[in-house]
Parts: structure tokens; sequence; C-alpha cells
């Protein structure tokens, strides 16, 4: 089998973010340049057209409902303090609307007329977001605040009549509220009153405006797609994680029941108001299985055929203006992404957009097995792996563990450029979701909350020995990778397992809890403590399980990358760790980059970030 180089995967572009205007048009984010910009197409698999040259990577985009035109979001070096952008698809003129670059803007929305726009700011205070109402021609300061919080607030979508908002607030991963706000009074009224933790999410405006579908776990362990009434507050399910055909053990996919045993999550829905149509989705073990249906009475779905997409991951749904077709991303692990428009009514899939695969055939690309394997306390855990399809070396592969972030993430079976050039160089790749990952219910993410962090170290642990039982692994070659949260996770593994690896890559990683929440954005400090535990009352539990802290035990080499704009996890977290693991001895590398935040989004960046990963790995490994 022919190899090729890193470069040329990384050039393997991937399309999505995709958005169907009032005109036909579908606009999505691109990134064949190097960072994703704006691009649309008037035809499937036609010739696009580039509306935006940023070297900045631009986040989302939304066509106005009425005219020729779409904001856009925008940060600079990877700070994450977005900016919002009007693009004149006509014209070409692109305006900055917010004009506040030391605050975060998160978008909330065009009103039906294309006149006004909402979002969510810090503008006032850092460490909370205020709602904002601006009218499409304004910009900077002309934005009304039409309502002051006091935490982490965003917006989703104007009602049908375009007098209120809905306003989502976040207190942790796993506990939020939902209010709705009266744009003209300012008044907010909440409609989620809870005890404990519940989440609700996707929230979405049902087409009288009386009522708000959304998913949430408020009485189960999983996620279900439920409607509030406005007016009562009384919740109705709409459909549960099992009823589009629960899978089994013999499910192609290998995907099992959840540990809590209430289904698999829906973790999304989509409603046309007009057509009553909706799509939603269920996360079963990883895959998106895709349902599509009309809404016959207020909570009763009437089903429509579901669409014929690869297998792996989907969604970001975007119903055209009269909700007779949708367009939707999918990717998989073999399949780049790429979005595909679909008739709402026959469920007929057809791919819009075609990008690059760089020249490699797609056939060379490796889908990953979905397994189960036991750990510590008798729970199995998830995992996605995958061996080269050339024949394993005499002592077997090397194996790369790559470990999530979040930690209220999850790996799922989506295409990586990485992975697979891994793979077409010899590695094997195995992608575990320990406890604490999410798609598995709230009772399995809330198994590392503070005291019992270390129990998914321990989880990475059992997955490595699993591995060692594998007849085609080499055990004397397994390498920690992993990002954010996740690098936190490979310099615990190196730390509290040292026996177990060869070598270590540590991207954007925590390295001390206590300096990250005290250096970590003010907007961010409260929900991290909800998951880490508190400066407050935690500090000596954080101390003891921060790597800083045991690297003496490390004996692998270690590589630590970051971005010198990281707004989540300072740049000291790399500094600090390289300077005691060099006094332990061990090979240490170190990669900072000026002009990159949380992770490396531009292209140059990535080329150099992961050849020179390759090229630790190809030393130490």
């Amino acid at each position: 089998m022919h190899r090729y180089d890193i470069e040329r995967y990384l050039n393997v572009r991937s399309a999505g973010g995709a958005d169907l205007g009032p005109d036909g048009r579908l606009s999505f984010l691109l990134d064949t340049t190097g960072t994703g910009q704006v691009w649309s197409l008037d035809e499937p698999l036609g010739w696009p057209e580039q509306h935006t040259f940023f070297e900045e990577r631009v986040t989302f985009v939304d066509s106005s409902p009425e005219r020729a035109e779409a904001v856009f979001g925008m940060d600079e070096g990877g700070n994450e303090r977005a900016q919002l952008y009007l693009l004149n698809y006509e014209s070409g003129e692109v305006v900055d609307l917010t004009a506040r670059p030391e605050a975060k803007h998160r978008w909330g929305g065009w009103d039906g007329e294309g006149d006004r726009f909402a979002f969510a700011s810090n503008r006032r205070d850092e460490s909370v977001f205020d709602v904002y109402v601006q009218a499409r021609d304004a910009a900077g300061d002309d934005a009304e605040r039409v309502y002051e919080g006091d935490g982490w607030l965003s917006v989703a979508g104007w009602s049908p009549d375009d007098d209120h908002l809905i306003v989502h607030e976040a207190h942790s991963s796993f506990d939020h509220d939902l209010y709705t706000l009266d744009v003209d009074r300012g008044d907010l009224t909440h409609h989620t009153p809870h005890e404990g933790e519940a989440r609700y999410g996707s929230p979405e405006w049902g087409p009288d405006g009386e009522g708000i579908y959304l998913v949430t776990d408020r009485d189960s362990d999983t996620l279900r797609l439920e409607r509030v009434e406005l007016a009562t507050g009384e919740f109705s399910v709409v459909a549960s994680g099992e009823d589009v055909g629960e899978a089994d053990e013999d499910d192609e996919t290998g995907a099992r029941a959840t540990p809590g045993g209430d289904g698999w999550n829906v973790d999304g829905v989509a409603v046309h108001e007009e057509s009553r149509r909706v799509v939603y989705s269920r996360n079963v073990d990883g895959y998106t299985e895709i349902a599509v249906g009309e809404l016959v009475e207020s909570d009763r779905i009437d089903p429509l055929p579901s669409p014929d997409l690869p297998p792996g991951v989907a969604g970001g749904v975007s119903f055209g203006p009269d909700g007779d077709r949708f367009a939707i991303t999918a990717t998989g692990s073999a399949h780049n992404a790429n979005v595909y428009v679909v008739d709402a009514t026959t469920g007929e899939a057809e791919r819009w957009t075609a990008a690059s695969t760089a020249g490699i055939p797609r056939d060379t690309f490796v889908e990953s097995e979905l397994v189960h394997y036991p750990t510590f306390d008798g729970r199995e855990i998830p995992a996605f792996f995958a061996v080269p399809e050339t024949e394993p070396p005499e002592g077997g592969y090397p194996v790369v563990v790559d470990i999530h972030g979040g930690p209220e993430s999850q790996r799922r079976p989506s295409f990586g450029s990485v992975k697979q050039y891994l793979l077409n160089h010899g590695y094997a790749v195995f992608e575990p979701n320990v406890r604490g990952s999410s798609g598995y219910g709230k009772a399995y993410a809330a198994l590392d909350d503070v005291e019992k962090r270390m129990d998914s170290v321990a989880d990475v642990e059992a997955g490595v020995e699993w591995l060692h039982d594998h007849p085609e692994v080499d055990p004397d070659r397994v390498v920690a990778m992993g990002g954010s949260y996740g690098g936190f996770m490979v310099l615990a593994a190196l730390t509290e397992y040292p026996d177990l690896w060869a070598a270590g890559v540590d991207v954007v990683g925590i390295a001390n809890f206590v300096t990250f929440l005290k250096n970590t954005g003010d907007w961010r400090r409260e929900l991290r403590e909800a998951e880490y535990g508190s400066l407050e009352g935690d500090r000596e539990f954080l101390e003891s399980i921060s790597p800083i802290n045991n690297i003496e035990n490390i004996a692998a080499p270690l590589f630590v990358l970051h971005g010198a704009n990281d707004p989540r996890v300072p740049v000291g977290e790399a500094e600090q760790i390289v300077e005691e693991a060099r006094e332990q001895g061990v090979p240490v590398r170190k990669l900072i980059f000026d002009d990159e935040g949380h992770g490396f989004s531009k292209l140059e960046n990535r080329i150099e970030a992961y050849r020179a990963i390759v090229e630790f790995l190809e030393t130490h490994v």
C-alpha cells in the first residue's frame, strides 16, 4: 500500500455547517484554503463560490430569511472572542456588526423578516452574558441590551410572532435552565424549575409558539425529546431513545444498551414551523440515527422515511424555507465530512459538496470497529479500535491511545485525518470513551466527578491491558495522546501508570488543576469547578491529582504542544509541565504557536504540529 505523508492527510477537506437560504442557495463552511470559510452552491456537486477570504476560521454562517445576505462569526488567533459580520452575497461586502473585539458574541438567530438579530455577549462583564437585539443595518454599540444576565446565557431563536426569544442558561455541562424573554418588556419567564441536575438542550419553538421542543433528561438517565407547554409548564414526552428500534449485541455497529438502561440519547431536534416537519437524532453508542416526521399533534410525530447517509455521525440540520427539504452534514470513520440535502417526505439524500480527499483514494481509509472492554469495577467501557490494513509486523502494531477531551465529550466514528495517517503508516489507533464521557447517560457521565476523577484514568489503564491481550498489538509500543482534558489524561496516565507507555503527546492539556482554574477565562470558571471541584472546597484534592505534582513518576518521552492565546487552558500549563518533566531526565519536546488558541485551526500550523508529532513518534516508538 502506498504511504502518504502527513501534509497530504491534513489537506483532506471537510464541508459542514450548512444553511439553506430563501433563494435555494446552500451556504456552508469549507476549509479548502486551510481554514473554514463561507462557500455556496446552487446545485448538487456544482462549482462552489467562495465568499469569505480570511486567515482566521469562520465558525458559522446563517442566511437571512428574506435577503441575499448572511451573518457569520469569526474570532482572532483562536481567542474565542467571536465577532459577528454581515455578508452581502451580491456585492461581496462584509460589515463588522459587533466591533467589540474584547468580548465574546454568541449568535441567537434572525427574526422572521430578517430585520433584526439576537445574540448573547459578555461585553458588560467578562464573567456573565447579557442578551442583545440589533438591527441588520446597525453596528457596534447600536445593539440594544434587552436583558442583563448573571450567568452563562445563550439565545436559541425568535418565536413565530417575533416578540419572544428562547434563552438558555448553563450552570454546568449537565445542569441547564430554559426561559423565554419578552423582547419589548424585558421580562424573563422561567420554564424549567427543577431540583438536582437536568439538561434542557436543543430548544426549538413549536409551530404555534405555545410550546418549545427540546431534549432533556429531567426524568430519565438519557435525553428524550419532549415538549413543554409554556402557559402551564407541563412536559410531555414526544420521543425517547428507544423509539427508533433498540440496538442490541447483534447490531452491525456493535452497539449495546446504555449503562443506565433508559435507551440512547436523543441529542438534537430541528422543527420547521410552517410545515410542522421535524428531524431529530439519536446517538447509538456513538453512531447517529436520524428520524424524520411530521407533527400531527403537539406531542405526536408521524414518521417519514429516514435518509440513507454514510454510517457515522450526522447533524447540523437546516430546513429550506418551505420545509420540503433539509441540509445535513454527515461524516464517518472512512468518510470525510460533506453536506447532503434530503427530501423531507421521501428521505432521498443527495450529496451536494465534494470536499477533497487530497488525491488519497477513498477506499484506503480504514473503518473503526466499536469494541467494549472490561475495567476494574466490572463495567464495560466502549471504544473505537482500528488496525492498519497491512500485515502486522512480527512484534505487533504500535498503538496510539487517543483520549478525547471534555471530559463531557465522546469519541464518535467521524473522520480523522491524523488517525488515517497513523493507520496508513502502521499504527493501530484505540479511542476509549472512559467513564465521564457523554453519550451514555448522566449516571455514566458523573462517574468521574471531583473525587472520582482518577477512576477514569484507571479505565485507560484497563484499555491498555485489553490491548496487551490483542494478538496484533505490540505491548511495548503503546503511546498516550490527547488534547485539552485529554491532555490531562495523557499526563495522568504517564505519571500514574508509567510502565505502560512508550511515549506521550499532550496537546493543550491541563497539568495543574489549581493554576488552570485560577487562570481560565472568567466566563468558564464556575462551569469547570462544577466538574472538577472548587478551589475553595477541593484544593487539596485537586493538588493531589494534578500531574505536575506526580511528575517524578514519569518515565516515557513527552511532547507538549499549545497555543499561546488559549483562553480555556492557559499556555502556562504547558510551560510548567515541560520544565518539571525535563528535571526528571526524560526526553521532552515543546512547541508553542503564537497565533493559536485552544487547538490549531490554521493549516500551516496543523502541518507543523503533526509533522513534529510524527517525527517524535518515529524517534521514540
